[in-house]
């Protein structure tokens, strides 16, 4: 005879995923129904990475990305300049660095790049204009330590201005923003060897 227990009393009912007790906060529901997702998903498939979920304005971040994508050109450009023209009893360890910074700087050109294709944009490679775009200035410097602390200027604009489109960002583009902390890491740790630069020429 079948006990209380028995399967036969309590037919297996389908897994439908975790659900909240009352009381219990351990268990929490996925927030969308999956067959909502799929729905939603064949929807607008031309628009790629952006779904509906998308909460950001896509034309303002796609403007600021070009922005920032314009800075780090101007930067590379800056950094490759000073490579080049460093001359001088330290130049050559100054140089190396200037030369790291100018191939990270083209590294996070890149990622803007790709980041405002997969928003729907196009990356604004155009050189004229170039300049008025970028938050950097482009300044070469008469000597090492006029390179060093135009490089430093550069870095200092460059983390203000970060910092400011990662706040506008929020919760209404976390992949953008994500991508934006990440350059922003870097370019403190830019920051921190021109200040060390700096500081081994005794100013």
């Amino acid at each position: 005879m079948p006990t209380a227990n028995s399967s036969s009393d309590h037919p297996s009912k389908p897994h439908k995923g975790p659900s909240r007790e009352p009381g219990s906060e351990a268990a929490t529901p996925f927030l969308t129904d999956i067959q909502e997702l799929r729905r939603r998903a064949r929807q607008h498939i031309e628009n790629g990475a952006v779904t509906e979920d998308y909460r950001g304005n896509r034309e303002a971040v796609i403007e600021l990305l070009n922005q920032a994508l314009a800075t780090e050109i101007v930067c590379v450009l800056r950094y490759k300049r000073h490579y080049f023209m460093a001359s001088g009893i330290n130049a050559e360890a100054v140089a190396s660095e200037f030369l790291e910074h100018a191939n990270e700087e083209q590294g996070h050109a890149d990622q803007l790049a790709e980041r405002i294709t997969q928003l729907g944009g196009a990356p604004d490679l155009d050189p004229a204009g170039l300049t008025t775009r970028s938050h950097a200035e482009y300044v070469v410097g008469n000597n090492l330590m006029d390179m060093i602390k135009e490089d430093l200027i550069a870095e200092r604009i460059a983390i203000d201005s970060y910092a400011d489109m990662i706040r506008y960002m929020g919760d209404k583009d976390p992949t953008t923003r994500r991508l934006l902390e990440g350059i922003l890491a870097v370019e403190e740790e830019h920051a921190d060897d021109m200040k060390t630069l700096m500081a081994s020429f005794g100013s």
